[in-house]
């Protein structure tokens, strides 16, 4: 069954391991923060530091394991028709859109968003790691090192297969920043598989 994520909102759910989550940008250009953390004992989190060290790269697809504070393998990725996702930058939030739009009554972005779905789970805002950000598309000038946000590369249907290595919860968002998703707002889908 497919569930749709409206924009600028956000959703979680148990995953157990062995399932796998298969996340959907059904219009193209829309990005979903995923978290997960380990359904018995939520101290354990997904890890953007440990991912990309172990790795020894900065994008992340098909066959590529992401970690967690711990360095235990919580997903790996299956498939993915995009290739393109950040692990970089921090899940939007009233201060991203304060600080970087000027907003003067700021959305309370994905961060928000996922502490809100997150909070039956027993997870506090302080515990919200970096996300993994699917289908976000952030740059590195390797003169510079300036970071910079282009528009997704995926488009309508693309998506990304991630299977549990160990029971989780996780949370998704349809991502509420401008500049993360061509300036536009877009639901996400996404369907448990097994």
């Amino acid at each position: 069954m497919t569930i749709e994520i409206p924009p600028r909102s956000g959703a979680a759910f148990r995953l157990n391991a062995g399932q796998r989550l298969r996340v959907i940008d059904p219009q193209g250009e829309q990005v979903s923060d995923m978290l997960a953390f380990k359904a018995d004992d939520v101290a354990e989190v997904i890890s953007s530091g440990r991912s990309l060290d172990y790795a020894s790269k900065l994008y992340l697809t098909t066959g590529d394991p992401l970690y967690s504070n711990r360095s235990n393998v919580m997903l790996r990725i299956v498939e993915d028709t995009v290739g393109r996702h950040d692990f970089l930058l921090t899940p939007c939030s009233k201060d991203t859109f304060r600080i970087i739009y000027g907003d003067e009554q700021p959305h309370r972005g994905c961060f928000g968003n996922l502490a809100e779905a997150l909070e039956p789970y027993g997870v506090t805002p302080d515990q919200i790691p970096t996300a993994f950000n699917i289908f976000m598309n952030v740059t590195v000038d390797p003169a510079t090192s300036e970071l910079k946000v282009e528009p997704p590369l995926s488009k309508a249907g693309d998506h990304i297969l991630l299977e549990a290595e160990m029971d989780l919860v996780v949370a998704l968002t349809a991502c509420s920043a401008l500049q993360s998703n061509n300036y536009s707002f877009k639901p996400i889908h996404y369907v448990i598989e097994g």
